[in-house]
């Protein structure tokens, strides 16, 4: 099934969903426009129960995105009021990302600069093809990366990592992507649809409401205890929550009978 929602489309495959930036024509350039679509795409997934993993892409083979639509720069963000509300949008697109309760993996292929980069870093999971080019070059334009954005890129490849592509503004490569911690595999150009597929495919063959424990947990851990915030009683009962599962009691039945599991989120 596909819906269509002009500048951003979701395909639902069974348990999986895939959200498309759809720009091609632009190299799926974001403007103000994709960014609601692509919050209010989230979060209508983020709600649904039948879900198991999303996967975030752009329209066609040559780029995820090469970053902001500049030509928006004249009319939605001019001065600093404009961009204070420009960037509400954006955030809460991206925190539609972190946030959702389900694994989301980004298929990368072609260009990943900029917004498109930034949007990729709160995904879980990072695949991308062995062409692919990444990069942040945003000083060039005058500008800097805000909280979040800055927030996410740092908590993916450290802070000196972090000013490394943003004070040199270099455009690399899929290899040096991956060594610096950009991305969690390489495979070739073609291969790229059918590694994300094999990807989400044993994603969704482990019990579902495990995946969103777990992101929920990391979460919890990367925005919280590293500051001080030690887990209350109640989050740390979470940690023992699945023995009282029907998808705990099916995973210890089907390997005791060695057999594959089959989970029902519940």
């Amino acid at each position: 099934m596909t819906e269509t929602n002009d500048l951003v489309l979701v395909e639902r495959n069974g348990h999986a969903a895939t959200v498309i930036l759809n720009r091609p024509e632009k190299l799926n350039a974001l403007n103000k426009a994709m960014w609601v679509q692509l919050g209010e795409a989230m979060q209508a997934l983020h709600h649904d129960e039948d879900l198991r993993c999303i996967v975030l892409r752009g329209a066609g083979d040559k780029a995820m995105g090469p970053g902001a639509d500049i030509k928006e720069f004249e009319t939605e963000r001019a001065n600093a009021a404009q961009a204070a509300e420009y960037g509400a949008i954006m955030h809460t697109a991206m925190a539609s990302i972190g946030d959702c309760r389900h694994p989301v993996v980004a298929m990368i292929k072609g260009l990943c600069i900029g917004g498109a980069l930034e949007l990729s870093l709160m995904c879980d999971l990072r695949i991308c093809g062995a062409s692919s080019r990444f990069g942040i070059p945003i000083n060039r334009l005058g500008l800097v990366m805000s909280y979040p954005e800055i927030e996410a890129l740092i908590a993916t490849v450290g802070r000196s990592t972090a000013l490394e592509i943003l004070y040199e503004g270099r455009v690399f490569g899929a290899e040096e992507a991956l060594a610096k911690g950009l991305v969690n595999r390489i495979v070739a150009d073609d291969e790229v649809e059918g590694e994300v597929g094999e990807t989400v495919a044993r994603i969704c063959a482990g019990a579902p409401l495990v995946n969103r424990w777990h992101k929920a947990f990391a979460n919890r851990i990367a925005r919280g205890i590293h500051e001080g915030q030690p887990l209350d009683p109640s989050e740390a009962a979470d940690g023992f929550a699945c023995f009282d599962t029907a998808d705990f009691n099916e995973g210890y039945q089907a390997f005791v009978e060695k057999r594959s599991p089959v989970f029902k989120g519940q």
